[in-house]
């Protein structure tokens, strides 16, 4: 009988500004047996996500940063191969923490396994609208920004994993709701979803392009914004929100790769005389919220009312480009690798 190998990625070297592939580097080893209270398990998909970013500066943040050659880490979903776990059986579907591998063995505690219900979902949902990404939006905007059934709502990054799922839930609850998308295709598939009214920031170019969308879209401005952007769209936000408008902050990513001093909006004094609520939130924080996204997702899902669209690279020598991709706009929807 072969041994079970595994193939990984870990970093060559820190990325400065943009990373590029040459920042990542790969090797294979074998996965052993395993050992009492172990479980091994074979990696099907593995997930790639803007956070991941802001662990490979060596700085201390609400994660600990990436290690130079330690194998990555990610959100993965896969099948049980061999199991000296009582709870465990192989054919078993867990998720785990440890992607950017195709195998691994370890005890489910220290992966942060969990065993995942069938529910006629794809199994790729589970890192998607089914998991972390779905949470988040889940989280996000119904306990984070308190939204109400005749909100306004401006979501950017509205064609991704997270901003597609804070679309639709906003709809399903009555909310007006703007969405931020670049270029006509993905513009198109964030109006299927149902917002009220979809801007191109391409076109928009800006602050001033997007201020003068928002206007057109909202004249009495915004009740909720929901960053997954930053920059000229979380100031646009500013500049259009409503008194005691409240502001989920999930993500900057249009200033991960920034070398320089990153420059905050130029109006943020209008959060005084606005009585604006701006507040940065971790996914983790919000994980009591799990059961019942669950039964909502699952019940949206099966009535037609949640839909989601996936990118995925097949093979695990994809899974740097997979992550690269994510900041030039490859995505629409939840961008994943697939590993078998």
């Amino acid at each position: 009988m072969s041994k079970l190998t595994s193939t990984e990625w870990s970093l060559a070297a820190r990325p400065v500004g943009m990373p590029k592939v040459s920042d990542f580097q790969t090797k294979t080893i074998d996965v052993p047996e395993p050992a009492e209270g172990e479980i091994q398990v074979m990696n099907t998909w593995m997930s790639v996500d803007p956070y991941m970013r802001g662990r490979m500066y060596d700085r201390e943040s609400y994660v600990p940063p990436f290690q130079i050659g330690e194998t990555l880490q990610g959100g993965a979903v896969g099948r049980v191969s061999a199991s000296a776990h009582p709870d465990y059986k192989v054919g078993d579907l867990v998720s785990s923490f440890l992607g950017w591998r195709t195998a691994w063995t370890a005890k489910p505690a220290a992966a942060a396994v969990q065993k995942l219900p069938a529910t006629g979902l794809p199994e790729s949902a589970f890192l998607g609208v089914a998991g972390m990404p779905g949470l988040t939006a889940y989280a996000g905007l119904l306990r984070v920004a308190e939204l109400k059934q005749a909100d306004t709502v401006f979501v950017s990054g509205a064609a991704g994993a997270v901003g597609s799922t804070v679309v639709q839930i906003a709809k399903i609850k009555g909310a007006t709701v703007i969405g931020s998308a670049g270029g006509a295709e993905k513009c198109a598939l964030v109006k299927s979803l149902g917002a009220d009214a979809v801007i191109d920031y391409k076109q928009a170019k800006g602050f001033d392009g997007l201020v003068a969308a928002l206007r057109a879209a909202a004249p009495k401005g915004i009740d909720v914004y929901f960053d997954n952007v930053g920059g000229d769209h979380l100031t646009a936000a500013i500049e259009m929100a409503r008194p005691l408008a409240r502001m989920a902050l999930c993500g900057m990513i249009a200033q991960y790769n920034e070398t320089g001093t990153p420059v905050g909006p130029h109006n943020i004094i209008q959060a005084v005389g606005k009585q604006l609520k701006l507040q940065g939130f971790i996914v983790s924080t919000h994980a009591d919220m799990q059961p019942a996204f669950l039964a909502d997702m699952a019940k949206w899902i099966a009535g037609g009312q949640m839909k989601f669209e996936e990118t995925v690279m097949t093979g695990i020598e994809k899974a740097p480009e997979a992550f690269l991709g994510l900041f030039t706009g490859a995505n629409t929807g939840k961008m994943l690798v697939k590993l078998a």
